[in-house]
């Protein structure tokens, strides 16, 4: 028997979706994932990545805020660093390429009841065939445990960086993954029967516009018949709707957006309080929500724990205060989905798994992090679990048809 030409496997794959995916992310809670820490032992050869300015892990040149959890690692996986624990003991972090860090984190969100991630990928990155074989390496890892943990997966391409005429970068490489069964249709979370690919970075006013290009890219992933086929979120402008503060003002930005299937704004920092969240939500989310609905998009809030990037900031010269929007030992999380769960929101992005660089990580955090001579974020009223726990609950809370009537963050038992 001859073998299967991409197209007939395609046609395969597509008539084996199982039907029970047909409408993905509705009732989901899904986290976004980086993936990019990297260290000089991890066999990457790109060094220290996301962890220090400094060619060394020089203590004063540290880029993140939230010290991660690494003591259910084997020790093997866990990285030495020059810093101290108050206890004397070393202060240990990891790389995103080994299999047993995804593999833990991926066994978390089991344990925990959060659905699964959006994993980021920089199409910039992928000119570096360093930066590219360790992105493939991390996206293979999450495939594997997405099905050995069976949570949904997500690939979402982030277009920061790429200039006018550089998009070809972002099909060339999808193209390239395809072909090399780095990534297929059938171990990615299908949306509305489809299998779903998001893109990140449409719209923003602090990047040149490239309307055109960014329709093309949309164009081609929902009607290429090899390698399209899919269901498209956009990630976009907190005020994309009304064409202001961080959105381009080019009412066509409109008519692009209603060809996607789901809409993300992001809202990292547009709000620091429960109560600011409130007043977004009856500004902004209701508003936003209701032209979804007309236009027959899907709108994917997102929500995140806190936000601090002092030390990121201060390796580039700037000043911004450590703990910069607090976590309110998960009060402020709450209140965002509760906010957007009770507005009508029927799925919820959390920013982020991983991203201790700018502090908005819910996986584990140590509680008591070195001090000296910089300074991390901690809670030590809370648990290291404290956000995944937290997370778990607001899954149950979108599953949920009766809502609780005030914005109370649940009690641990």
């Amino acid at each position: 028997m001859p073998p299967k030409t991409p197209l007939l496997i395609f046609l395969s794959l597509t008539i084996c979706t199982p039907l029970l995916q047909a409408n993905g992310l509705i009732g989901k809670v899904m986290c976004g994932y980086q993936g990019w820490f990297r260290a000089p032992s991890d066999g990457t050869g790109t060094g220290w990545r996301h962890y220090t300015a400094a060619r060394n892990f020089e203590p004063d040149r540290c880029v993140f805020d939230l010290w991660p959890d690494v003591r259910e690692l084997p020790e093997k996986d866990r990285i030495a660093t020059p810093l101290r624990h108050p206890d004397g003991s070393t202060a240990e972090v990891f790389s995103s390429v080994s299999p047993a860090v995804t593999d833990l984190h991926f066994k978390w969100m089991r344990d925990y009841g959060i659905d699964g991630i959006f994993l980021q990928r920089f199409a910039v990155s992928t000119r570096n065939r360093a930066l590219r074989r360790s992105l493939d390496q991390v996206l293979r890892n999450c495939t594997q445990a997405a099905k050995t943990y069976d949570r949904d997966f997500v690939l979402m391409y982030d277009l920061s960086g790429l200039r006018p005429g550089q998009l070809q970068i972002v099909i060339d490489d999808w193209k390239s993954l395809i072909d090399r069964q780095v990534i297929s249709r059938d171990v990615v979370l299908h949306h509305r029967s489809k299998p779903l690919i998001s893109l990140w970075g449409l719209g923003f006013n602090d990047r040149e516009p490239k309307l055109e290009e960014w329709s093309e890219l949309v164009d081609f992933f929902k009607n290429d018949p090899l390698y399209g086929q899919y269901s498209v979120m956009v990630g976009i402008p907190t005020f994309w709707r009304t064409l202001e503060r961080d959105s381009i003002e080019d009412p066509a930005f409109h008519e692009l957006l209603k060809k996607v299937d789901i809409l993300s704004p992001w809202t990292i920092g547009r709000y620091s309080s429960p109560t600011s969240n409130a007043k977004y939500t009856q500004e902004t989310l209701r508003g936003d929500l209701a032209w979804c609905q007309q236009h027959k998009v899907e709108l994917l809030p997102v929500a995140f724990p806190g936000f601090s990037w002092r030390n990121l900031q201060q390796t580039r010269g700037k000043k911004a205060p450590l703990n910069q929007i607090p976590r309110r030992g998960g009060e402020f999380l709450w209140a965002q989905a509760w906010n957007a769960r009770r507005t009508g929101a029927e799925m919820l992005y959390v920013a982020m798994f991983d991203e201790i660089d700018e502090g908005t990580a819910i996986f584990k955090i140590r509680q008591d992090p070195p001090q000296e001579p910089i300074k991390f974020v901690s809670e030590p009223q809370v648990p290291s679990d404290q956000y995944l726990w937290l997370t778990g609950k607001i899954g149950e809370l979108f599953r949920r048809e009766n809502l609780p009537e005030q914005v109370k963050i649940p009690k641990r038992e």
